[in-house]
């Protein structure tokens, strides 16, 4: 516990948070990143043809 002649710690004496370090980050969080998450096409009928063709068993 400290006491008043102590003085408080170096962390202690900064000042208050204006919040614009979370509010960046919110920024950040909202935008859409490349590179990471990317969304693929919807498949198209050429694949669609390839994929059901596997299911099925048929070989190239």
């Amino acid at each position: 516990m400290q006491t008043p002649t102590q003085g408080r710690h170096a962390a202690d004496k900064r000042s208050p948070s204006t919040g614009t370090r979370t509010a960046q980050f919110l920024r950040l969080s909202r935008t859409p990143r490349e590179g990471f998450h990317s969304t693929q096409k919807p498949a198209g009928p050429s694949r669609l043809k390839q994929f059901l063709r596997i299911e099925r068993g048929h070989k190239a």
